[in-house]
């Protein structure tokens, strides 16, 4: 009885040295080359690239919400909307309009239900706009932001970063221009991310 106690033990610390393992470069996450300026300051910079149709995506936002209320307060958190192809930048459009008129925030997760849950068509600007004018957004606001001359270079801008940061799935995680991860459950993106943010923190302490 004493020799299967010591052995249910040692097999308990095993597990748990297994799920506690450090994340590994090339397993759980990659190094940018070269890596890539950050424009939150004194914060590390957290960036997700994603686009509201993708179910991966979907699967990760609500741990990533849950995780973006709690985040240490020396960390930012911003979306890339990607556009890999012509049919998702009414969405990429959508994202920033509402940005622009501050209320991204509020409608980001009643997007991702739309298309996830509720299977709502989204796919051009008459339609998302009937959508956000249910939710209380100004619709001629809207429109106006939608189709501005910035809006140009917003989209322009975030294919150059999909370009920059070699994207080639969604959702993919960048913290503070230097490492990526992708293609992992949403509970070990979660937990490289927290590594990767400790990473990051001792090597800006050594600047």
């Amino acid at each position: 009885m004493k020799f299967l106690k010591q052995l249910l033990a040692v097999s308990v610390l095993l597990f748990s040295a297994q799920v506690l393992a450090a994340a590994q470069l090339g397993k759980d996450y990659k190094e940018l080359s070269p890596s890539q300026p950050v424009h939150s300051g004194e914060k590390i910079e957290v960036l997700e690239f994603f686009f509201y149709e993708c179910p991966h995506c979907y699967h990760l936002h609500g741990p990533l919400s849950a995780w973006e209320k709690k985040m240490p307060k020396d960390v930012e958190l911003q979306f890339i909307p990607v556009i890999f192809r012509d049919s998702l930048e009414p969405m990429a459009r959508t994202y920033y309009a509402l940005e622009a008129l501050g209320q991204n925030k509020r409608l980001h997760n009643d997007l991702f239900e739309a298309w996830h849950v509720y299977n709502t068509d989204l796919s051009d600007e008459s339609k998302v706009l009937d959508f956000v004018a249910q939710r209380g957004v100004d619709r001629a606001k809207f429109s106006a932001a939608f189709n501005s001359f910035s809006m140009s270079s917003k989209v322009a801008r975030s294919n150059q970063m999909v370009r920059d940061y070699g994207i080639r799935g969604t959702p993919t995680l960048v913290v503070d221009g230097k490492y990526a991860v992708t293609g992992l459950t949403p509970e070990d993106t979660i937990r490289v991310l927290n590594e990767l943010i400790v990473k990051a923190r001792k090597e800006r302490s050594k600047r």
